[in-house]
């Protein structure tokens, strides 16, 4: 078990987190972004399933074919695409993310590469993780696109740039819930 690392991996997480968060004008997200990590249910499945170059939930996925933890972090934060899939008339429906959560996303995205990466994180890492393993079937059009825009800006223009511009969007949207 590796209680320590994990503890660890989640407040480097954090932190990094919480810091483009400051960048995008998110202050009160960027200082309560994931507390449901320190929940017993997302804890200690985090320890017991820790690699250290990835997330414990993705191994919890492949020793029992779900993850429970998952289950319950995207349940409770809304930074998540997933929060944001509803049924009516027995479909889906895939609601457009409000901005502000939108942008919790787009840090949560960065800096989960950043820690998992390590030195080998580049501003294109977030672009190529969302193109190669993020199921955009689940996720509504709009915020897809929109999450696209900013991660190839983010590769082409640097950070600097990009959450520049995705304060301001957060700003001219801030009346959207």
């Amino acid at each position: 078990m590796d209680f320590f690392k994990h503890l660890a991996t989640v407040r480097r997480h954090r932190r990094a987190v919480r810091k483009l968060c400051f960048k995008a004008g998110l202050i009160r997200q960027g200082l309560t972004h994931d507390l449901s990590k320190y929940s017993r249910q997302e804890f200690w499945a985090g320890v017991k399933y820790y690699q250290g170059y990835r997330s414990p939930q993705a191994r919890e996925r492949e020793v029992l074919g779900y993850s429970a933890a998952w289950l319950h972090h995207k349940g409770r934060n809304k930074h998540h695409f997933e929060y944001w899939t509803d049924f009516a008339d027995g479909k889906r429906v895939y609601v457009d993310m409000p901005p502000r959560y939108f942008a919790e996303m787009v840090c949560d995205r960065v800096a989960a590469s950043k820690i998992y990466l390590k030195e080998k994180y580049t501003d294109a890492a977030p672009l190529e993780y969302f193109e190669s393993r993020t199921d955009i079937d689940g996720m509504n059009p709009k915020t897809a696109e929109r999450l696209k825009y900013y991660l190839t800006m983010l590769r082409d223009e640097g950070e600097e740039k990009t959450f520049k511009a995705l304060k301001a969007y957060v700003k001219e949207n801030k009346s959207k819930k």
